[in-house]
């Protein structure tokens, strides 16, 4: 991939008026929307649900990815394709038969992803890269916002890396948490394709100097 791709995370947005919220980020250059969806027992907090996809992509144009940070995801998938979801990532933490979650992700119509916790090793990913279109490193662990990037990822980024240009794969790599103009070209140094950044972003009054920012760090 050429360029970074700047996904804004929903999760720091206004909730008041996310539609308008959604729409501006588009405006100011955007490439994809993220939607972090949290359960209450995976991780504490509870966010959105397939609802949320819905309203999404009735507002935007670019492409909305899902990640569900939730339990037995397996059950949901079809609830997010059928909301719209471009994308849906999966967690390798709650998914024991992860081989067959990617599949049928594509067979929905969907862009598959799968999430790995900052202390899951890749390797657990090594026999289905050939089966995920991307693969997002966390950078924070799943939960809240506004956290602190956690510096020893950038060494999983670089091996994540390594092996899919090994093997000559077309799997992108995304990261997400504490990315800003500080942390987002250590990533980008490391391989990485698809920035998420929520307070970066939607933090910003002028978000479009933000997503530039971003691009130009990068």
């Amino acid at each position: 991939m050429s360029e970074t791709l700047i996904a804004p995370s929903v999760l720091a947005a206004d909730f008041g008026a996310l539609r308008s919220e959604m729409q501006d980020v588009e405006s100011a250059g955007a490439d994809l929307l993220h939607i972090d969806v949290m359960d209450g027992s995976f991780v504490p907090p509870i966010t959105f649900g397939d609802n949320m996809v819905a309203v999404a992509k009735g507002a935007v144009n670019i492409p909305i990815e899902a990640h569900l940070m939730i339990k037995q995801p397996a059950r949901h998938l079809d609830a997010y394709a059928r909301a719209g979801a471009d994308r849906i990532i999966i967690h390798y933490e709650t998914c024991p038969h992860l081989h067959k979650d990617l599949a049928d992700i594509k067979k929905l119509g969907c862009s598959n992803g799968v999430a790995l916790n900052p202390a899951t090793p890749i390797n657990v990913v090594e026999d289905i890269l050939e089966d995920c279109d991307l693969v997002l490193i966390m950078t924070v662990n799943p939960g809240w916002g506004g956290q602190k990037f956690i510096d020893m990822t950038l060494c999983k980024i670089e091996q994540l890396k390594a092996r899919i240009t090994q093997r000559g794969l077309p799997t992108l790599v995304e990261v997400d948490g504490g990315i800003d103009p500080t942390t987002a070209p250590k990533c980008v140094a490391a391989g990485v394709d698809i920035l998420v950044a929520g307070t970066a972003v939607f933090g910003r009054e002028d978000r479009k100097h933000a997503i530039n920012a971003l691009r130009t760090a990068s």
